[in-house]
C-alpha cells in the first residue's frame, strides 16, 4: 500500500504531513466592513455585536446612544441601556460620556463616566464593540 495520498488539488503528499492553506486577500467570504464607507465627518462602526458592519456618522454637536429607538445610535440589545451613552462633539474634540448605564461604558478597555475619542478609539456598550474613526478610514492589513 503507498504511502501518498491524493488531495483535492491533485497534490501527492505523504499521509503524514499536515498541509496549510492561506485565503486569498481577495476572497468573497472576508467581510471588508469598511470597504464602502466614505468618511468626510467622523464615524462609528460596529465591528462585533448583533448589527455588525453598520456605520453611524456623527454629525450633530451630540449624538445619544441606547436601546431606545429614538437615540441617533440605536443599539438593539438587551445589554444596552435605553439611554446609554452620549457622544459629544465641539472644538476641543470628541467625548463621550455614560449616562448613567447599567453595565457601563467602555472605551480602550477602560470603563469610563466621560473619556475623549480619538481616530482608531474602541468603544464597547453592552454586547457591541465600536470603532471611531476621525477622517477617511484606511483598509489595516493583517497576516503574513
Amino acid at each position: 500500500m503507498s504511502d501518498m495520498m491524493r488531495t483535492p488539488f491533485g497534490l501527492d503528499q505523504s499521509g503524514d504531513s499536515t498541509c496549510v492553506f492561506r485565503m486569498p486577500v481577495d476572497d468573497a467570504t472576508v467581510p471588508d466592513l469598511m470597504k464602502n464607507v466614505q468618511a468626510n465627518t467622523p464615524v462609528l462602526t460596529i465591528i462585533k455585536g448583533p448589527q455588525t458592519g453598520n456605520t453611524f456618522e456623527l454629525e450633530g454637536a451630540e449624538t445619544t446612544i441606547g436601546r431606545d429607538p429614538s437615540n441617533g445610535i440605536f443599539l438593539n440589545d438587551m445589554t444596552v441601556s435605553r439611554a446609554h451613552a452620549k457622544i459629544i462633539r465641539n472644538a476641543a474634540g470628541v467625548l463621550i460620556e455614560d449616562l448613567g448605564s447599567l453595565n457601563g461604558t467602555w472605551v480602550d478597555g477602560a470603563i469610563v463616566n466621560s473619556a475623549p475619542l480619538h481616530d482608531g478609539s474602541s468603544v464597547q456598550i453592552g454586547t457591541f464593540t465600536l470603532i471611531y474613526h476621525e477622517s477617511q478610514t484606511e483598509r489595516i492589513e493583517t497576516g503574513e
